[in-house]
């Protein structure tokens, strides 16, 4: 009897961390992470702004609730198309562990939720969230089968967070929370398009339409990426050009736009899957970079 007990209480224990699992999956919490560190961080990096563990992390959960969120509508929406790749078939509603009313009913509550937190910093930032959340969702998504333009509108909800964080701490739409969205906004071509130069089988088998080429990867595809690449240069400085950030930031920016014009040359010139990846995994780190770099530069200056 025992025994039958502890089989129960551990069957049950197996069952929460699985149903857990399924919801990390389904709100994509790595890349979520990832897009609520940029809202973070643009928050701190607003005037008069000072770290408050408190402030920070009700930011953090409601930022990643609108996110999860707007991410569950792209799973719920898209579950046929994932069930149809590789990657994607294992997600909790393509593979039957969870059901689309499941998913339905979550996805409300995070957004109510997280609109209600975002809220109590700003109306603003609520409002801005939830135009975020609508675009990515209903917007974004389903144009992803429709034309290559889906990469142009999903970079605004992309970017959107650095608006969100700015203007959860200021309430304004002023010029520091547009140049952080215009850095994340441009930044998101290269990284993107080299996302969808690696996984260009499945995503063609799946109906997607994400390159700028309809001939899939071509140079015409690796070209963009330089210009994209480039024009991240001159927006690099804009924070130090409108005081959000020092002059050491400056440097380590420019570096940063540099190389990942260096390595989107590199794929031009290579044309291969080696030199796509390695644009991948640039832009990867260079948020962390650039975004860590401009807050611990605006904390040297006001320490100096």
């Amino acid at each position: 009897m025992v025994d039958g007990i502890k089989k129960e209480a551990g069957s049950g224990s197996f069952a929460l961390a699985s149903k857990v699992k399924d919801y990390f999956q389904l709100i994509k919490f790595t890349l979520s992470f990832t897009v609520v560190f940029s809202t973070v961080i643009s928050y701190l990096l607003a005037p008069n702004i000072r770290f408050d563990l408190l402030q920070v992390l009700l930011l953090f959960a409601g930022g990643m609730l609108i996110t999860g969120a707007a991410n569950g509508i792209n799973q719920v929406l898209e579950k046929d198309t994932d069930a149809m790749m590789k990657r994607t078939a294992s997600r909790p509603i393509p593979s039957g562990r969870m059901t689309v009313n499941e998913a339905w009913v979550f996805i409300g509550l995070s957004t109510a939720l997280g609109a209600y937190i975002l809220y109590t910093f700003s109306i603003e930032a609520a409002l801005v969230s939830l135009l975020s959340l609508f675009l990515y969702g209903f917007v974004y998504t389903p144009l992803k089968k429709v034309n290559s333009i889906a990469v142009l509108v999903g970079a605004v909800p992309g970017a959107l967070p650095c608006l969100i964080g700015w203007v959860a701490a200021t309430g304004e739409f002023t010029a520091g929370g547009w140049i952080l969205f215009g850095i994340q906004f441009l930044w998101q071509f290269p990284h993107f398009w080299a996302i969808a130069w690696v996984a260009h089988k499945d995503y063609s088998a799946a109906g997607f339409k994400l390159l700028p080429s309809d001939k899939g990867p071509t140079r015409f595809t690796a070209l963009q990426t330089i210009m994209y690449s480039t024009l991240m240069i001159p927006f690099g400085l804009l924070p130090y050009m409108y005081h959000i950030s020092g002059m050491v930031s400056m440097w380590i920016v420019l570096g940063c736009n540099l190389w990942m014009v260096y390595v989107s040359i590199q794929l031009y010139r290579k044309m291969d899957m080696a030199s796509a990846r390695k644009v991948m995994f640039s832009s990867y780190f260079y948020l962390l970079i650039v975004f860590l770099s401009l807050y611990a530069d605006k904390i040297r200056h006001i320490a100096g």
